[in-house]
């Protein structure tokens, strides 16, 4: 059900609306009427554009806004590089590249480290340099980042899906409150804080270093379903005027970290307007599709939202949940089928079960990779008992929120994805597959079957 229980602070205000073009100021008057950079914006702020896009990109792809604010971001210190172990310390190595299912435990809660230093890369693929590719990491933070630290990525845009906790987020653009069935994309170049007003916090991100999400396109299905645009919501303006504090911005570029210093706090945006800004989504509010005759459908009919590549049906990377719903199809294995893929399945679990893998095998704040052409599908224990059980309608994922991750790269996994996390289940597929039963019957009973291609029938 979408998150409806907690009501919202006075601070926390959302304009509705997918790649909708919003304008919002926080005084009256802030917004240049009828031109973009005039000789003097209104009140003496200054104009800035933020580009998500090239300036030639076609009109249906530009991204971007126009921003009013007390001093311009260019004014800060250069960048210096800084020590940051946890991205730092796996981009320089090549990730290991590996046809095997991995499934990792539940990754543990740190409470000794802040958002940015929490971040680890636990796969990617590609090259933030080259705007190819994705990379995806696992957060979890235990404090607030210091009242004077702003952050933001050049590598690419964080689709950001918290587990446990609630992320508070200031951005240049406004307010964000972010919690567990909830997402949340920042574009690349936004600055933003994060604090944790209800502690711990433990999440999965996709990083996407090529292009931008934008909803699937719905076909057949018609004009509606699936995630509607009326339900993302943007942050309105929300600035403070702080000229005389050291703040300190960190840029994640090229997988390192650098830092630089500004006498002004990066929170100063008075007004704003475009199509360039972060926004959250409710999973809750899915509206979710399926079959009511027979057969289990693609996963595809489960995107939330979607990065196409440059080949039309092909993905950079989809975001794809599996949500609770009911089940109805008749003379059908109504759980996912055996399947070898093209595109890499990387899964995760916010709450619940998964519907696919016997209860408790795949917890929640644990995560799976299914690599390009690796088999996978149910394992043996759901499988006989999705074929055997009487079929009548069924709701499953009951207070469960299963998600993947899917992308047309081959997703390589990184040292600490390997080997530092210590989470890796070294018998997924011994407990998984191997138990697999043998139920072919020839229908000439006096030949010998075949098992396990040991013997000619």
């Amino acid at each position: 059900m979408p998150v409806t229980e907690f009501k919202f602070p006075d601070t926390y205000q959302y304009q509705n609306g997918f790649a909708s073009y919003n304008e919002s100021e926080a005084i009256t008057g802030a917004l240049p009427v009828g031109q973009n950079s005039p000789q003097k914006a209104p009140y003496g702020l200054y104009a800035e554009k933020l580009s998500g896009t090239a300036f030639t990109a076609p009109r249906h792809e530009d991204l971007q806004s126009w921003l009013y604010r007390i001093l311009p971001s260019a004014a800060h210190s250069a960048f210096e590089p800084v020590e940051w172990k946890p991205v730092g310390s796996t981009h320089e190595q090549k990730p290991h590249q590996l046809p095997n299912q991995i499934r990792w435990d539940p990754f543990d809660l740190d409470e000794t480290v802040d958002w940015v230093h929490s971040l680890n890369t636990v796969s990617s693929a590609g090259d933030p340099t080259l705007k190819s590719g994705l990379g995806i990491m696992i957060f979890a933070a235990g404090k607030n980042m210091n009242s004077n630290e702003a952050f933001y990525s050049a590598d690419g845009d964080f689709l950001i899906v918290p587990q446990h906790g609630v992320l508070d987020i200031r951005t240049e653009l406004g307010k964000i409150l972010v919690r567990p069935n909830e997402i949340c994309v920042i574009p690349r170049g936004i600055r933003y804080q994060v604090m944790l007003p209800e502690g711990p916090v433990r999440g999965y991100i996709l990083e996407l270093y090529q292009g931008h999400f934008q909803l699937p396109e719905l076909g057949p299905i018609g004009s509606n379903s699936l995630a509607n645009a009326r339900d993302f919501q943007a942050p309105v303006a929300s600035y403070d005027f702080d000229v005389e504090t050291t703040w300190h911005i960190l840029s994640k570029f090229d997988g390192k970290l650098f830092s630089a210093t500004q006498n002004h706090t990066p929170f100063d945006i008075v007004a704003w307007h475009g199509l360039y800004y972060p926004y959250k989504y409710d999973l809750g509010r899915f509206n979710t599709i399926g079959s009511i005759s027979y057969d289990h459908p693609d996963p595809s009919i489960f995107t939330v939202l979607t990065a196409p590549s440059d080949h039309v049906g092909t993905a950079i990377a989809d975001f794809v949940i599996f949500p609770p719903r009911w089940l109805v199809q008749e003379d059908t294995f109504r759980p996912p089928w055996f399947h070898r893929n093209t595109m890499s399945e990387f899964m995760g679990l916010i709450h619940g079960d998964y519907d696919a893998k016997a209860k408790g095998s795949f917890r929640p704040a644990g995560a799976s990779l299914h690599n390009i052409m690796s088999g996978h599908g149910p394992d043996s224990n759901t499988f006989e008992t999705a074929s055997n059980i009487e079929l009548q309608p069924s709701k499953v994922g009951s207070n469960s929120m299963a998600f993947m991750f899917e992308s047309c790269f081959m997703l390589g996994v990184t040292e600490w994805g390997l080997n530092k996390c210590r989470k890796v289940q070294e018998d997924y597929n011994e407990k998984s597959w191997e138990p697999m039963k043998v139920h072919f019957v020839h229908p000439d009973k006096t030949k010998t079957t075949a098992v396990n291609g040991t013997k000619g029938g």
